[in-house]
């Protein structure tokens, strides 16, 4: 996740950003140790909002990459707004901000990832300073009795369903269908959704020559009907997912869901591979075949 932070940089990185007190009590949790810095009411609001409190004051550990008040005023005018009123969609942006576990600077040297308890992971760039996801760290391992806060200057954003997709070359066949369609800001869009998403392989076993006819651009109708075939609307995970026989589709056409002790899930004619990758507008369900509504 982090290559080594050298001293200097630790010390300059306090210099410039004194948000936390310089000797932290270990016997006060996250929460507290960010409430008495005073520079972290926006997170502290959200995270009231969004019902993480408790969960932030709990056992843990935790790995907290908390933005500043600063960093939430530089997000859109209008957005944290937004959040506090939708608070799903907070919950997912703040969860993306914590890694289980108590993960200091010095022992992460080895790493460039890290999986947040959202469960997309975060990407480390040390080759100026320490950026999270873009996202300088300005201050790093305060710890508190439940974990450590590494203090960053902007607030990051997993992946939507296209930026996960195109983040995958598994998926690179996909991604070209979904910008030939003009779907891409639709995908971008809040959602959420649920995506099948069939993998180049499952691409690979439509007959030949398919793909290139549904890519051109007088076919953009008929490749838009293909993919919305593959999304539902609303975030339906895995576990709804079973309870179910059929579900309409963005397309209009309903998918019958089969479930099976042999064959596990299926959807139509295709087998669920992966199921609950979760996006920032919904979640992806990986699956072996392309599907094609009838009629």
């Amino acid at each position: 996740m982090f290559k080594r932070i050298a001293p200097a940089a630790l010390a300059a990185a306090f210099l410039i950003a004194p948000v936390l007190p310089a000797h932290a009590d270990y016997g006060k949790n996250i929460v507290e140790v960010a409430s008495e810095a005073g520079s972290f009411e926006t997170l502290l609001a959200a995270a009231t909002a969004a019902g993480l409190v408790d969960t932030l004051t709990g056992e843990g550990p935790f790995t907290v990459f908390a933005p500043t008040d600063e960093a939430f005023a530089k997000l859109p005018e209008g957005t944290v707004e937004a959040l506090l009123a939708d608070t799903d969609k907070l919950r997912d942006i703040l969860l993306y901000h914590v890694v289980a576990g108590k993960v200091m600077a010095a022992d992460v040297v080895e790493l460039e990832t890290a999986t947040t308890v959202f469960g997309q992971d975060v990407t480390i760039d040390t080759e100026d300073g320490v950026k999270i996801d873009g996202a300088t760290v300005v201050a790093a391992d305060i710890e508190a009795s439940n974990g450590v806060i590494h203090v960053i200057d902007s607030v990051i954003l997993p992946k939507d369903i296209v930026g996960l997709a195109a983040s995958n070359e598994n998926f690179s066949t996909l991604v070209a269908a979904v910008t030939s369609a003009g779907l891409v800001e639709v995908l971008q869009g809040d959602g959420p959704f649920t995506v099948f998403a069939p993998t180049n392989e499952a691409f690979a076993k439509l007959p030949e020559g398919v793909v290139a006819e549904l890519l051109k651009p007088e076919n953009k109708e008929a490749l838009q009907a293909v993919l919305t075939y593959h999304v539902v609307p609303g975030k339906v995970m895995a576990a709804d997912v079973v309870e179910l026989e059929s579900a309409t589709t963005a397309q209009g056409s309903d998918l019958t869901i089969t479930v099976s002790e042999e064959d596990g899930v299926s959807i139509d004619d295709a087998k669920i591979l992966v199921t609950d990758i979760p996006a920032l507008n919904g979640v992806i369900h990986v699956i072996d075949t392309v599907v094609l509504p009838q009629g």
